[in-house]
């Protein structure tokens, strides 16, 4: 009987190799970097696709304007006495609508973290506005508040008011719908942020002796400061941003010709592509101003534990 021959075998691995690979693996590990990050990628790719790209573009295109050279878009913005002034118009809608809805939701927030008879019938109240956006927002606001509307009618069936109140096609308008549409955002978040603060902090500073307001100003706001900046800065962005509702219920042509619209105009009605996109990133830097130095003002607040759940 023959004896086969044995092919030729792979050599075998390297134990010092094999262990490299395994603690490279491991460090990988420890600083999150694996196999599941992975799932990050479709999200990457459409962050890229959706925001990066358009965001680049627009920001070269916007130094190839037709006239002026490379800056003569941004210089014809600030040439303009309307233009500029729609800068001074869209912070004149954006904080005063973010600060009325910080301001409302932590009240309604400290108090909805209670239980009692009627609590979901009220949240649902409260954040219906959400699902409604901005455009039925402003429509629903030019029905009810306008000057035949149901507001203006009731004020004059009780004798309170002779001729219509103007509440929309200006200022009043606008800032409705921005309070109206952007409340929920605010409540939800400033919630979640309460949420987090465990009760007993406050129990421990009523054993001392500190009435509701003082456990508040003492205790829970300085904890809760953190996450109103937050906050504010995220619907600050969602009101600079205004721009259906300064259409639609507002002055476009006038107190709240904003500088979306002021872009709005430039690309799609004179058909200056370059300008529009100049008008944009002035309009994107002026908001990085914003929440830089918000986000600055809040990391010298306190960062530590809220003794919480969140």
């Amino acid at each position: 009987m023959t004896a086969v021959a044995a092919g030729p075998q792979a050599p075998a691995p390297d134990p010092g190799t094999v262990r490299g690979r395994v603690a490279l693996t491991h460090r990988l590990a420890e600083r999150g970097v694996d196999r599941v990050l992975l799932l990050a990628v479709p999200g990457v790719l459409a962050l890229v696709a959706l925001f990066c790209y358009p965001f680049l573009y627009g920001l070269q295109l916007s130094f190839q304007p037709a006239h002026g050279g490379v800056l003569g878009a941004y210089r014809a913005f600030f040439a303009d006495p309307f233009a500029r002034k729609s800068i001074w118009q869209t912070f004149a809608l954006a904080i005063p609508a973010s600060l009325i809805n910080v301001g409302a939701s932590v009240p309604i927030s400290y108090r909805m973290r209670r239980e009692f008879r009627g609590k979901r019938l009220l949240l649902a109240v409260l954040v219906v506005p959400i699902t409604l956006g901005t455009v039925l927002t402003a429509e629903g606001i030019g029905e009810f508040y306008g000057p035949a509307g149901w507001f203006n009618r009731t004020l004059h069936l009780l004798g309170l008011s002779s001729s219509p109140v103007k509440l929309t096609m200006n200022y009043t308008g606008v800032l409705l719908s921005l309070v109206i549409s952007g409340f929920p955002f605010a409540y939800l978040l400033i919630h979640s942020y309460l949420s987090g603060i465990h009760p007993s902090m406050e129990k421990a500073a009523a054993t001392l002796g500190a009435d509701w307001w003082q456990r508040f100003r003492y205790v829970t706001l300085p904890l809760l400061a953190p996450g109103l900046m937050t906050t504010f800065c995220l619907t600050f962005v969602m009101t600079f941003a205004v721009f259906p509702s300064a259409l639609m219920v507002g002055d476009p042509d006038g107190s709240t010709h904003v500088i979306s619209i002021e872009a709005y105009e430039a690309a799609l009605q004179r058909f200056d592509y370059a300008q529009g996109c100049a008008d944009a990133m002035i309009m994107t830097a002026l908001m990085l101003a914003v929440i830089v130095a918000v986000t600055a003002l809040r990391s010298r607040l306190y960062t530590g534990t809220t003794g919480g759940k969140g």
